[in-house]
């Protein structure tokens, strides 16, 4: 637990002081913008994955687990499951657009005049 608590530490210092590392020339305020966007779209799409990976573990677990208690229903099963990670998988992709419109559609880029 405390590599990852260091790891999330290093990574979220990286990203906050990059523009200052590489000595980027932006206004006052916009080395700020641009290092708290690069943190929410990265946080974005991380938390959405590792939500949508428990999920996807959890129902495939689950139909597995049912299939082995009753294999007459294992088609049945099968394509309720294949349903559900398709609408769990919808989380992921959901969080890549707000991830990708953060860093590329730049909602706040009149902060940075």
């Amino acid at each position: 637990m405390r590599k990852v608590f260091i790891t999330g530490a290093t990574m979220m210092m990286l990203a906050l002081f990059s523009g200052v590392a590489l000595a980027a020339d932006l206004g006052p305020g916009a080395a700020g913008v641009i290092q708290w966007t690069v943190l929410a779209a990265g946080l974005a799409i991380g938390l959405g994955a590792i939500g949508s990976g428990i999920g996807m573990g959890t129902a495939i677990g689950g139909a597995c687990e049912g299939t082995s208690r009753n294999p007459e229903a294992g088609g049945r099963i099968l394509t309720t499951m294949i349903i559900g990670l398709a609408m769990i998988e919808s989380l992921t992709i959901y969080a890549l657009v707000i991830a990708l419109i953060l860093l590329f559609g730049n909602p706040y880029a009149r902060f940075l005049a």
